[in-house]
């Protein structure tokens, strides 16, 4: 596999369409942090971490529905940053995901974070995913 944050977004995206409560991918540290950021702000219920024998594990991800409509909290992921095309971006250049209302994951020097918080910190890195 050459991307793995490619088969992390479609496994979840899969399990969304296929309106799965729980979805299982295999781990690795930055499908980790990815999954943390998530649960931060609101677009999955919850998520669990689990060792395996050979490999780093899977992660266990709970994903969020509107109780009443059956909507996930997520109608959209999208891969920006992919193997063959590195998308980089300065403090000036942050992108801003549906006018705010979405979020983009950056790996930057401070760890993986969302845009809000890398404009606060003041720095820039590269653009792993968007999210709304």
């Amino acid at each position: 596999m050459t991307d793995p944050i490619s088969d992390y977004l479609t496994r979840l995206r899969n399990a969304i369409k296929a309106n799965h409560k729980v979805v299982e991918i295999p781990a690795s540290n930055l499908k980790k942090e990815i999954t943390k950021v998530l649960f931060d702000k609101g677009y999955i219920l919850n998520y669990k971490f689990e060792d395996g024998l050979a490999n780093q594990g899977i992660i266990k991800i709970a994903l969020k529905y509107n109780p009443e409509t059956r909507e996930s909290a997520i109608s959209r992921l999208e891969r920006v940053s992919t193997p063959g095309l590195r998308k980089y971006v300065d403090t000036s250049r942050l992108p801003r995901v549906m006018n705010g209302l979405g979020v983009a994951i950056l790996s930057t020097s401070k760890g993986v974070i969302t845009d809000k918080e890398a404009r606060k910190m003041n720095v820039g890195g590269e653009v792993l995913c968007y999210v709304y």
